[in-house]
Parts: structure tokens; C-alpha cells; sequence
């Protein structure tokens, strides 16, 4: 079987994709899927290079027993567009930030992340930074419908 090389984005890597693809590492790996996917994170910007998640997005993970620990930021490259099959953003602007940067023929790679969940009404994850510990609660719970749709998605 195929395996899938997913990068998930946002602004700085702190927030949304460092929940995302923690989240949807931990929900492919308790449905035996694991091996199946190669997930990774990214921001558009630079600002956070090097940082662990923000502790707000490690709190709210780790209630859900997820562990963000070993994560640390990085900017998106010109090399993760041939190197993941789809690169999922968190909102309209990384989504667009990422096709200004895709070569042409990798344009069809980049897609937003809740995409696959119409159900929910919305299709951005919004960003938790500056706001309370609620607006993490409530990313986490977009970026679980959205992690549990792309992997009956894809596997």
C-alpha cells in the first residue's frame, strides 16, 4: 500500500500544524495506520524556527493524551513540495501563501485541511495565539474532525 507524505501548515508552527500533525499521528497509529503515513509540520513564516510547540497547544494535546513534546518549528521549503504528496493548510491565507510558492506542477498538492469536512460549516482552523486556553480546545476539536476525515480519506 501507498504510503502518504503529509505536511500540515500554518503561520509560525506552533499552533494549528503542530496539532495537526501530532493529532492526526496518534489517530493513524490507534487505528493501526501508522505505518501507512509520513506527517510533518510547517510555517509560512520564520518567526518560530527552532521552538517547541506553544505550551498552550502541549497542554491541550496532552489532556487528550497526545504528545507534542519532540516537535520544534520549521519554515516551510521549496524542497517539501516534491517531497509530500499533499501539503494542508489551516486557513485561506497559508493556503494561498502556499500556492504562491508552489511550482506549477505541485499547485495540485496544496489544499486547506478541513476541506474534507464540509459538515462542519466552517473550513479554516482559526488561529488559538492570541487568544485563552479555550481557543486551543477549540482547534483541537476542528483539527480532530478534520485528522479523523483525511485518514478514512486516504486509508
Amino acid at each position: 500500500m501507498k504510503r502518504h507524505r503529509l505536511l500540515f501548515v500554518c503561520l509560525g508552527n506552533i499552533c494549528r500544524s503542530s496539532l495537526a500533525e501530532g493529532v492526526f499521528a496518534h489517530i493513524a497509529a490507534q487505528a493501526g495506520k501508522g505505518d501507512l503515513f509520513e506527517v510533518d509540520s510547517a510555517g509560512t513564516g520564520s518567526w518560530h524556527i527552532g521552538d517547541p510547540p506553544d505550551p498552550r497547544a502541549v497542554a491541550a494535546a496532552a489532556r487528550r493524551g497526545i504528545d507534542l513534546s519532540a516537535q520544534r518549528a520549521r519554515q516551510l521549503r521549496a524542497g517539501d513540495f516534491d517531497a509530500f504528496d499533499l501539503l494542508l493548510a489551516m486557513d485561506r491565507d497559508n493556503r494561498s501563501e502556499l500556492l504562491m510558492c508552489a511550482p506549477a506542477e505541485h499547485s495540485g498538492k496544496v489544499a486547506l485541511f478541513l476541506d474534507g469536512v464540509p459538515e462542519l460549516g466552517v473550513d479554516e482552523v482559526p488561529d488559538p495565539y492570541y487568544g485563552g486556553n479555550n481557543g486551543f480546545e477549540e482547534a483541537l476539536d476542528l483539527v480532530e474532525a478534520g485528522a479523523h476525515a483525511l485518514l478514512a480519506r486516504l486509508s
